[in-house]
């Protein structure tokens, strides 16, 4: 006859233990601090995971590759991307059902200042810069993918490709507020 197990007794500091042990096969994370929404004093931070598979500035930047203010100009830049976006909408159930062609909706104030703002982001960067920061931060796509996609696959241009998107991401956290005046070069050796 088997022996019968005993329960282990009860742990309390194990029973709020929200972390995931398990993950997809196939998944890309990185560690990131971020604030406690649990918490009860102000300030208190928790360990995630985010995922940077399908985002190539989290990657960037969980790598070391960005800093901060840039990190955070390619987010603002996303966000007023978003913001500023018209196009297909999905159907709102709540409205009133009306025969024949949709009124379109009228522009809010949000989508007219980031509109604004992602026109001045487009003279400051150029029409390749521009072109880049939309692939990148738009599209999702890698630096190699950027390369395939003018047709320009060696690692030279790779790297072309990535010290001008962080020229780009530099400009645009000059733009959004987040970097003030030049970064600090490096003396020339």
């Amino acid at each position: 006859m088997p022996r019968a197990t005993r329960k282990k007794p009860y742990n309390p500091a194990k029973a709020h233990d929200r972390r995931s042990r398990d993950l997809l096969h196939n998944a890309e994370v990185a560690a990131v601090e971020v604030d406690n929404p649990l918490a009860l004093g102000p300030g208190e931070k928790i360990v995630t995971l985010r995922s940077i598979r399908n985002d190539p500035l989290a990657r960037l930047h969980s790598h070391r590759q960005v800093d901060e203010a840039q990190y955070q100009g390619g987010r603002a830049f996303q966000g007023d991307w978003e913001r500023a976006e018209r196009g297909l909408r999905a159907v709102d159930p709540t409205r009133e059902y009306v025969d024949g062609a949709q009124m379109r909706e009228p522009i809010t104030e949000g989508q007219r200042k980031a509109v604004l703002r992602l026109n001045r982001a487009e003279r400051e960067l150029g029409a390749d810069g521009s072109a880049l920061v939309h692939d990148v931060l738009v599209h999702g796509l890698t630096m190699e993918q950027v390369g395939q996609k003018r047709g320009l696959s060696t690692q030279r241009w790779k790297d072309y490709f990535a010290r001008r998107f962080c020229e780009c991401l530099d400009r645009l956290a000059l733009i959004y507020g987040f970097a003030t005046g030049d970064p600090v070069k490096a003396p020339p050796r």
